[in-house]
């Protein structure tokens, strides 16, 4: 019964393969790739007919079934390398050197080896003792396999996102058979014999590729693909048939070493398939493998030795990403670049001298070079990179410069980089001895030039950006002290004025009452300012504050100026979110200009009011008034004052601090006429006595 069902199953897939073949060479024809199709889809359906006739005549030709495989995945193998490989012929940048082409001729020595094992078998069919040639045979075959689905799975992966709706149910089914294969033998290998039941199957499962290679076909007749294979994923797919590679023939070796070991035989498998892992895992965890690796891969398969693309993104990442410092990550950047482990940073400082400022992996002394030297000049006029071997070798290839001993003395020190910015050395780097060896051409050497330079402009930006950090600290320290500064000549301004009008009031108790008063609040003022300056900063926040009670008591520091101003209060129990001494030095200072612009026998008035959703302090002058042109040019303008003694920062700290509450100022004035100030303030609420200082929203 299960004879029966086998001639069915292979003989459908025959058909089928057949069928393929009349529509390649009909309606599908092509070039190149078209025929390697035609020929494996050939290999294919003789295949199937033969395993079709051994079942339905009952005859056994086992070997010629066998090699019919061999060539059958040899079709197939040869169809994927074409159009991966060298033979591809596309517009596009060539992925590959025609070095490719000896490997391809490893893969297809493979084959013959394969397929001359066979052939001899065919004439000598005596068996090996053991069973033996079994053994290998099912592991010839699972390698075929193996090789099948990493080349499927490259051709997929590195075939761009537009061209792989014309090759993807190609790569589904051409992929789907070689995995059925590696399932069927390995678990041939594990059980020692073929399931005859996955056997069978496997007819009909080949049967079923054929449509999807058929939509691929009719799809992209010509097969033009325009691939263009990524190191990265070349790097993957390599490590990965090593890592098949070395388990395959490290089990088989385990397999021996069971079967001949006799009672030791588990033991030796056991621990031998161990260590052979743990190697396998230090191998693979191995930077100088995985430097080593990617060195041979783009010397042995790739026009140029660097992806750019992949490269820059690389370096720029580093660069930009968080954790370390920006000079351990410049080393690391550009290090990366030619698989140095470590290196060390100098940069140009206003001393005059190249300074360390970071290293990785890599220990110096503590030294500098002068930027006069003529290492810097050199590397500075020259632009060029120093080998130290090279300079240790033949000095006279870098002319009469000098390197300091301690230099030349550096462990496993190998290249200076010069970090050029707008054509000036900026600094240099020292990078450490490749984990691989890499040859310095034009082409490595370009790109570490390329790199310092765009190092060199992040570590100028990030200099710069200190630098500003550090202005920027003084000159709010500075503009710190110009607030305090200016608070100070305010109080000076009152106690002035109180001595002024002491010799004609001074037998007044009312005034004597508001001097003490005057001069306590000034003692204190100063003793707050003193403070503030020794904390360098400032400590305080806002809160809410009942406006009228505010301008009552700076009213009453005032009472001793002439002409004394006058509170009119339209809407009482109005409340401000605000710091009340903040508030208090801005509406004090716009009172106290007010106060000094006007004459003795003249009035100065505060009003306060709600106007829709602010608090409005109105502040009225008969004083000699101001222009149009001084309030827009000059009025908030930072020192800029009419006052002699003035600094010209009270109203432009006034309209700053107003807008930071979120109100604004108005000015109307003209001259000879007065001035009136409009305060805005942003209304928060009113005071509500039957709970004392409960606040009601509007």
């Amino acid at each position: 019964m299960l004879t029966s069902i086998t001639a069915y199953s292979y003989g459908i897939a025959a058909v089928a393969f057949f069928m393929l073949v009349v529509l390649l060479l009909t309606r599908w024809r092509a070039r190149t790739f078209g025929t390697a199709l035609t020929v494996a889809c050939v290999l294919s359906a003789f295949w199937a007919v033969s395993i079709t006739y051994q079942a339905a005549s009952g005859i056994s030709l086992p070997r010629l079934t066998d090699i019919l495989e061999i060539l059958r995945n040899a079709g197939w193998t040869i169809f994927l390398l074409m159009l991966l490989g060298p033979f591809q012929q596309t517009n596009s940048l060539p992925p590959f050197k025609f070095k490719l082409k000896r490997y391809v001729a490893g893969i297809i020595a493979f084959y013959c080896l394969l397929l001359l094992v066979n052939i001899y078998t065919y004439w000598n069919p005596e068996p090996l003792q053991g069973g033996t040639d079994f053994m290998t045979d099912i592991v010839g075959r699972v390698v075929m396999a193996v090789t099948g689905m990493l080349l499927v799975e490259q051709l997929y992966r590195n075939t761009p996102a537009k061209g792989r709706w014309g090759i993807k149910f190609a790569c589904f089914g051409i992929g789907g058979m070689f995995v059925y294969d590696f399932y069927l033998y390995s678990e041939a290998m594990l059980f020692r014999q073929v399931n005859m039941e996955i056997w069978t199957a496997r007819g009909a499962v080949n049967a079923l590729i054929v449509p999807l290679v058929a939509v691929s076909a009719a799809r992209n007749p010509q097969w033009s693909l325009g691939i263009s294979v990524s190191r990265r994923i070349l790097f993957h797919s390599a490590t990965l048939l090593g890592t098949a590679l070395y388990l395959l023939a490290m089990s088989a070796a385990g397999y021996y070493l069971r079967f001949f070991g006799g009672s030791w035989g588990a033991f030796m498998q056991v621990t031998f398939l161990f260590g052979a892992v743990a190697l396998l895992v230090g191998i693979l965890f191995s930077g100088v493998f995985r430097s080593w690796l990617k060195v041979f891969i783009s010397k042995h398969f790739y026009n140029y030795n660097y992806d750019y693309r992949e490269e820059w993104l690389g370096f720029t990442r580093t660069l930009s990403e968080h954790g370390h410092g920006l000079g351990e990550r410049t080393i690391q950047a550009v290090a990366a670049l030619v698989e140095s482990p470590g290196g060390a940073l100098f940069i140009s400082r206003e001393s005059g001298n190249c300074e360390l400022a970071a290293h990785w992996n890599m220990s110096l002394p503590n030294e500098s070079e002068s930027a006069n030297s003529s290492l810097c000049q050199f590397l500075e006029g020259k632009q060029w990179l120093i080998d130290l071997q090279e300079y240790e070798s033949n000095p006279e290839k870098y002319g009469e410069i000098f390197i300091p001993q301690w230099l030349r003395e550096v462990s496993k020190g190998w290249l200076i980089v010069p970090l050029i910015l707008l054509g000036k050395l900026f600094g240099f780097m020292i990078l450490m001895q490749p984990r691989s060896k890499v040859n310095l051409n034009w082409e490595v050497i370009d790109l570490l030039k390329i790199a310092g330079s765009q190092a060199a402009s992040y570590l100028a930006q990030q200099e710069s950006a200190n630098a500003l950090m550090v202005a920027r600290q003084f000159e709010s320290f500075n503009r710190m002290s110009t607030f305090i500064v200016h608070d100070l000549k305010n109080l000076v301004s009152q106690l002035s004025l109180l001595l002024s009008n002491a010799e004609k009031h001074k037998h007044n108790p009312e005034f004597q009452k508001d001097m003490l008063d005057t001069l306590d609040y000034s003692v204190q003022k100063m003793k707050l300012l003193l403070h503030k300056l020794s904390r360098g900063s400032s400590i305080e926040s806002p809160a809410s504050l009942l406006i009228d009670k505010l301008l009552s008591h700076t009213l009453a520091l005032k009472s001793a100026f002439e002409p004394k101003p006058e509170l009119e209060v339209l809407d009482p129990d109005l409340m401000v979110i605000a710091n009340w001494d903040r508030l208090e030095r801005v509406i004090g200072h716009i009172i106290q200009n007010a106060v000094e612009a006007t004459p003795k026998d003249g009035k100065v008035t505060i009003r306060i009011s709600k106007l829709d959703a602010f608090v409005v302090v109105e502040i009225e002058d008969t004083g000699h008034g101001m222009s149009e042109e001084f309030i827009h040019e000059r009025l908030f303008k930072p020192f800029e004052s009419t006052k002699s003694a003035g600094m010209g920062i009270g109203m432009f700290e006034s309209r700053e601090y107003i807008h930071e509450l979120g109100g604004r100022i108005e000015v109307s004035s003209r001259p000879s006429a007065g001035t009136t100030f409009r305060v805005f303030l942003p209304f928060h609420g009113y005071v509500d006595h039957s709970k004392d200082v409960t606040l009601r929203e509007e």
